[in-house]
């Protein structure tokens, strides 16, 4: 029995260890109205004070014109639709609890587009598409289903849309 118990102490403190199971609980995704993408999310069974690193991904297309003062695009030569991947990462500790819940957000891709003196660059619309949240600590993805598209977001700019 005396030589049992050092292995029965051995075990009982590697049983938190073996309780660590990480999972998502949610991910939820928003399209906010200046063409950026939130995700929102909670994982659990991280285990306590571990720092976890996730990379928010996904695909982009995006439209910029030019504005003139008058509040038009007024002319083909001054838009240009830009497509390409986007990506976000951030770090979280998982507190005395074990759970992260944060959000990450995408910006759509980037233009070369310059506009003439007088007019301003701005986004016409965007959609983003195979939208996915990774836990790249533990391997785990959570792919956020749908295709999330601006519609666009220039109405009272004749030639934008």
């Amino acid at each position: 029995m005396i030589l049992g118990l050092p292995l029965l102490l051995a075990l009982l403190t590697t049983l938190p260890a073996q309780a660590v199971s990480p999972h998502f609980i949610r991910a939820d995704a928003t399209l906010n109205a200046n063409g950026t993408l939130t995700v929102a999310f909670k994982e659990a069974g991280l285990g306590n004070n571990q720092n976890i690193t996730y990379v928010l991904s996904a695909d982009a297309t995006a439209t910029y014109v030019c504005v003139n003062r008058g509040g038009a695009n007024p002319s083909a030569s001054n838009k240009t639709e830009v497509s390409g991947p986007v990506s976000a990462t951030g770090t979280f500790n998982s507190g005395k609890n074990g759970q992260i819940t944060a959000s990450l957000t995408v910006s759509p891709p980037p233009t070369s587009l310059t506009c003439p003196p007088g007019q301003s660059l701005q986004l016409a619309q965007v959609t983003y598409t195979n939208v996915t949240l990774t836990d790249t600590t533990n391997g785990i993805p959570a792919p956020i289903e749908g295709t999330f598209s601006s519609g666009c977001l220039l109405p009272n700019v004749r030639g934008a849309c």
